[in-house]
């Protein structure tokens, strides 16, 4: 294998993996990598070996399918996180599945709009002074404020569980996570103490739909229950978040496409699926493992072993995708994997969509004089996700 050497998580790699990504792509699409300093992973970069990965019956998502012997040690509070939808084969992630995704249905999703649009309406009303941090003052809020709504967080607490979850999501391999536990600790023990309130108060929410579930006969076990809300609440803002900042500094850097969207309303579908190819807010598909041996682009993957997809190599493929690392916001074809594929597509998708086809352009429309204050631009340290953390503007 080449002598190729990154750090998935760094921020200065976050900030223009592509060039990188491309020499993988050339040299060695599938790519023995570290996450971190921890466990040894293989990086599958390819668009047709990425869109194969995700639908392959040959890799589960529960690393006990794909190994013999006891699985790691972690301590007892944490295991609920293994029972979430994210890790789980079938039949387990179809039932925990079914369970949720009819509150996420594009005709159910479109219902928020007027609540996503006067929320984007009242958070650019806060601005004084003509100066804005686009992280903190916009994407956050919009996403983090709608899940907590439709959960039923207090608005009191949400950005507490935003201040955890970045802790969760941000965590290291190894030693590094030991940082995670904690907010892990803390979260947990507020949710008990939400789902006690439902069962003795059930109220007009999704926390009390969880705590009722029934499908099939089947009710969700505590831990079940747990780790459900943990990922809607992260997987339900985190990700959205990078799409927004990522979407609209992207658009920044792109003037004239930024002004083909402006002048041009019917771009807006073909603009947001662009947005979400060019920008891969999740950059690497989460965990799969090797059932059992096998070959990805003639490399040998053994039993047992961990592959991520790279969902932001995927998008960026020259054999899939003309010019692929110009911003065109009518692209058509635009088959992106940037919301997965297969059993694990992203549930989230539609209200993901929703949220940034109204809060970017209803940025664009209130600051046409809209600009980057300053060309520096920070990035989250994190493997699996990518999005800027700070992004300077001047309305």
């Amino acid at each position: 294998m080449p002598e190729i050497r990154f750090e998935l998580a760094d921020p200065r790699f976050k900030a223009d993996p592509h060039a990188t990504y491309a020499r993988l792509r050339a040299e060695a699409p599938v790519f023995r990598s570290r996450l971190g300093r921890g466990r040894p992973v293989w990086l599958v970069t390819r668009y047709d070996d990425v869109a194969a990965l995700l639908r392959d019956p040959r890799f589960a998502k529960d690393p006990a399918h794909a190994r013999s012997g006891d699985a790691p040690w972690m301590p007892g509070f944490l295991r609920p996180l293994t029972r979430n939808m994210l890790d789980l084969d079938a039949p387990d992630h179809t039932r925990l599945r079914s369970l949720v995704q009819k509150a996420f249905t594009p005709r159910l999703v479109e219902r928020l709009r007027p609540r996503v649009e006067s929320l984007a309406d009242e958070l650019l009303a806060r601005v004084r002074g003509g100066r804005m941090e686009l992280v903190r003052d916009y994407a956050l809020p919009v996403p983090l404020t709608i899940i907590g709504e439709l959960l039923g967080i207090p608005a009191a607490d949400r950005n507490r569980f935003h201040r955890w979850s970045t802790t969760v999501v941000s965590a290291s391999p190894g030693l590094g996570a030991v940082r995670l536990l904690p907010a892990v600790w803390s979260m947990f023990r507020y949710l008990r103490a939400q789902f006690a309130a439902r069962r003795a108060d059930p109220r007009d929410d999704l926390i009390t739909a969880l705590v009722q579930a029934e499908e099939a006969g089947n009710r969700l076990s505590d831990d079940e229950l747990l780790a459900m809300v943990f990922i809607l609440l992260v997987a339900g803002h985190e990700t959205t978040v990078n799409l927004i900042a990522g979407g609209v500094l992207a658009l920044l850097q792109h003037p004239a496409e930024l002004d083909r969207m402006r002048a041009d309303p019917a771009l807006l579908r073909p603009a947001i699926e662009e947005l979400a190819r060019f920008v891969s807010p999740v950059e690497l598909a989460t965990e799969r493992y090797a059932r059992e041996d096998l070959e990805i682009a003639g490399v040998t993957i053994r039993r047992g072993e961990m592959v991520l997809g790279v969902i932001g190599s995927a998008n960026r493929d020259e054999t899939h995708f003309a010019a692929p690392d110009t911003l065109d916001l009518a692209r058509d074809p635009n088959r992106h994997l940037a919301f997965g594929l297969g059993a694990h597509y992203c549930l989230g998708a539609p209200l993901a969509r929703l949220e940034a086809s109204i809060a970017i352009p209803m940025l664009l429309d209130r600051a046409p004089d809209l600009r980057l204050r300053g060309p520096e631009v920070r990035w989250r340290r994190h493997a699996f996700l990518r999005g800027p953390r700070e992004v300077r503007l001047t309305l």
